[in-house]
């Protein structure tokens, strides 16, 4: 009996000495927690983080408000919202709620607390989808499956709420992928990063954007940690990068570009000028083929008349001399004045012929010869052909360009091989108008003496037979030469027809090239400037530095330093098989543990 006495008096002195304490602290809370109702509080900012969390496939479940307020008044602060339920995270006091009016006392520091929301809907619209090996599938199903895993994210704007958070907070997507279940993992449009032992997807969305994103991974015994969203503003300033040297690259480029289309130009005004040259040089060489052809068509009958008064020449020339089967009498060359007259007429004829065939022959020979002259002399490497290929021009044309530009050498080499037998045709035929004319005066000179000296007559016409003898034989060259010269100049008009042909498609293919590059520095003359107006209007698209927070809960409310979303799946997890109960162990408290110490 003794003994529990000393034991109750052991626990008397241990209530005295401990309890105390308790009543200190308690007091202490309650001093603090009183606030005169009739002190208006004063805050410096609030901040908003709004909490939810969604279904596995993104469905709305819950949403609540932890409210954070900088007093830096101690007293009565307001706030507003349309809260189902309120939590005081600060300390004890009551938070009174009229409607959306809410009030509550608060010391001067941080004070929390919680609202919570009821059908309160997001500034995004979420959907998460899944396949497996290609077939959609739900999440419940999924948990535990082995195979190919997609997982797709689709955030989109929500029309039922104010779009201010959508234009300007930017949505960081993030999934945690436990290395152990998860392999070969794929993210087009996400950054992948190790975290300790996993995996972590991040995908972001930009302000006023809508999202679509997707993985793909292979995967062992499927599950998945809750998807984490934050939302935050954009409010980061952007510095504008410096593209100084860029843009004197491209305005080395288009300036580049401008002596490519000057040059092109004058490619093409130099093209329009050697068609034109090329065309003049086709109608003269064709009119000089039309003569060629008609000088050689007419040398048989020239060398037929030849023959004949050869043989003329030589039969008066026997019978004057008595060598021939016939003997001439010598009474009738009275008569003989008359008929050389008409033979010396007849050649003086010829000769006039063949004086005005050399002239149109002149004519045409140094009109072709000038034409030949004006083609270009331009020897043009592989390497450059290779280097004007290699610079992008149109590739259709340039082959036009060099096609064109071997037939012109072509022509022009082949000119020069029969250069020479044009350039022999003007003396041959200026040697045949003075052999004509001297024999056509020594006709003359003999009809005019025939009848002082007959002797004379028979001695010059054996001079004239010999010299007409000959005379035939160099006609008969001539005519030769000319036939063959009719020939292969036929193969030279051939030759200038292709390159008049390919000159105008020159032409024609210059144009479009100047066309080509004419678009080409009209579009890029300006390139600088509009890269630095693309990149001040994307700066301006996501540059949110300007923004102004408001309040999520209410527009009522002021003073607003941020708002946050914070955004959670539900975890697609294997389902365990609940263990057996096991008898709870009785905990106790202290006020019992400091008994039994004495009982």
């Amino acid at each position: 009996m003794m003994m529990r006495k000393k034991r109750f008096l052991f626990v008397l002195i241990a209530i005295t000495l401990v309890l105390p304490s308790f009543l200190v602290n308690a007091e202490k809370n309650e001093t603090k927690q009183q606030v005169p109702p009739s002190t208006e509080g004063e805050i410096a900012s609030k901040d908003e983080v709004i909490y939810a969390t969604l279904s596995s496939t993104g469905e709305q479940q819950e949403i609540y408000v932890v409210n954070v307020f900088d007093v830096v008044k101690a007293g009565t602060i307001v706030d507003y919202g349309a809260y189902s339920t309120l939590k005081n995270l600060s300390d004890l006091a009551e938070i009174q709620q009229q409607d959306t009016k809410l009030q509550f006392p608060a010391q001067k520091g941080k004070f929390y607390y919680q609202g919570n929301l009821k059908d309160a809907p997001l500034p995004w619209g979420i959907a998460v989808s899944y396949q497996l090996d290609g077939k959609d599938i739900k999440p419940a199903d999924l948990a535990g499956k082995d195979g190919q895993v997609a997982i797709t994210i689709r955030t989109t704007k929500n029309d039922g709420i104010d779009p201010v958070f959508f234009e300007n907070y930017l949505l960081q997507i993030s999934l945690t992928l436990d290395s152990r279940i998860y392999s070969n993992i794929e993210a087009p449009s996400g950054m992948l990063a190790n975290v300790g032992k996993n995996k972590q997807v991040t995908f972001t969305a930009m302000p006023d954007q809508e999202g679509n994103f997707s993985l793909r991974a292979e995967a062992t015994s499927f599950e998945l940690q809750g998807i984490e969203m934050a939302a935050v503003p954009s409010s980061m300033s952007i510095d504008t990068p410096d593209i100084g040297e860029m843009t004197n690259e491209m305005g080395s480029l288009a300036d580049a570009i401008k002596e490519i289309n000057n040059g092109v130009a004058e490619l093409r005004n130099g093209v329009s000028k050697l068609n034109d040259g090329v065309a003049n040089l086709h109608k003269h060489s064709e009119q000089y083929q039309k003569g060629m052809s008609k000088l050689d068509q007419a040398s048989s009958e020239l060398v037929g008349a030849s023959v004949s008064i050869d043989h003329a020449l030589t039969s008066i020339n026997e019978a004057l001399n008595g060598s021939g089967t016939t003997k001439m009498d010598v009474s009738g060359l009275k008569d003989l004045p008359v008929g050389l007259s008409q033979m010396a007429n007849g050649l003086n004829e010829t000769a006039a012929g063949i004086t005005t065939l050399r002239e149109n022959y002149t004519v045409a020979y140094n009109t072709l010869d000038s034409a030949m002259k004006n083609i270009p002399d331009y020897q043009i490497s592989k390497e450059e052909i290779q280097a004007l290929y290699a610079s992008g021009a149109d590739s259709e044309v340039l082959d036009k360009l060099v096609e064109t530009y071997s037939t012109a050498q072509i022509a022009k080499g082949t000119y020069s091989a029969v250069k020479e037998g044009f350039a022999a045709v003007d003396p041959t035929l200026n040697m045949l108008s003075e052999s004509i004319s001297q024999m056509s005066n020594t006709l003359t000179g003999i009809s005019n003496g025939l009848s002082s000296s007959v002797s004379q007559l028979q001695a010059e016409m054996e001079t004239l037979a010999i010299d007409y003898s000959q005379f035939h034989s160099g006609l008969v060259s001539y005519t030769k030469g000319v036939g063959e010269l009719s020939a292969s100049y036929k193969k030279l008009h051939s030759g200038m027809t292709e390159l008049s042909g390919g000159t105008a498609k020159l032409e024609a293919g210059a144009g479009e090239l100047h066309n080509g590059t004419d678009t080409l520095y009209n579009s890029t003359k300006n390139l600088p400037d509009q890269m630095q107006d693309e990149i001040d209007k994307m700066m301006g698209d996501y540059d949110k530095s300007d923004f102004k927070p408001v309040s999520f809960v209410s527009t009522d409310n002021e003073k607003i330093n941020s708002v946050q979303f914070v955004i959670k799946t539900e975890s697609i997890k294997i389902e365990e098989q609940e263990p057996k109960e096991k008898p709870v162990k009785e905990t106790k408290s202290f006020w019992t543990r400091l008994l039994d110490l004495f009982f």
